[in-house]
């Protein structure tokens, strides 16, 4: 039997590679925006999300939930920048205004409108994953009625008009789905 060894077993130890720490992709300390390519985010958009920075990088997104348990129920949820940079979302301005009187020995809070250039250029990178929370939209229940009638085999009791009625309400909710995401991006264009 021959004696199988692997190609780093022929090479010695000092001759391999130290495998080393990736380094960042940005780094947002010391990103240097020119005056013209500052981004200027106004007071009322975006204005349900506060940077939170200053903390100490061993943070998890668990023991930031925790700081802001009091805003849970109401809908709140956390974006990360960096180690020490992360964006708290919040279901409306009020409540995120409110985050902002509370004073925490842990980290410092600031409106997004404060915040570094850097931070207001990933804020407006993911613009479409930072939106407040809200209402679950009203739903059909068409799709049910049509799968449990085709599994079970029966006549649906619905009359034509009806069906006709469901199917305009549904063409109606995706239209205003589109003109809404049509009126998003605008917005960002300037238009």
């Amino acid at each position: 039997k021959e004696a199988q060894f692997k190609i780093s077993d022929s090479i010695p130890f000092e001759g391999r590679k130290k495998k080393s720490k990736q380094e960042p992709r940005f780094d947002y300390y010391n990103m240097d925006m020119d005056d013209e390519d500052e981004i200027d985010l106004t007071e009322d958009e975006l204005s349900h999300i506060v940077e939170i920075y200053d903390f100490p990088s061993e943070f998890k997104t668990e023991d930031l939930l925790r700081l802001f348990q009091c805003y849970q129920q109401r809908g709140f949820d956390i974006k990360w920048i960096d180690d020490s940079h992360a964006l708290g979302l919040f279901s409306s301005p009020i409540a995120a205004r409110e985050a902002l009187r509370t004073k925490h020995p842990l980290m410092k809070l600031r409106p997004l409108s404060k915040s570094s250039n850097a931070t207001k250029a990933k804020a407006r990178s993911c613009s479409d994953y930072l939106l407040p929370a809200k209402e679950r939209p009203q739903t059909s229940a068409a799709l049910a009625r049509k799968l449990v009638i085709g599994a079970l085999g029966v006549k649906s009791s619905l009359t034509k008009e009806q069906r006709e009625a469901e199917k305009k309400k549904l063409q109606q909710a995706k239209e205003q789905k589109r003109l809404a995401a049509k009126q998003r991006e605008d917005a960002w264009e300037g238009k």
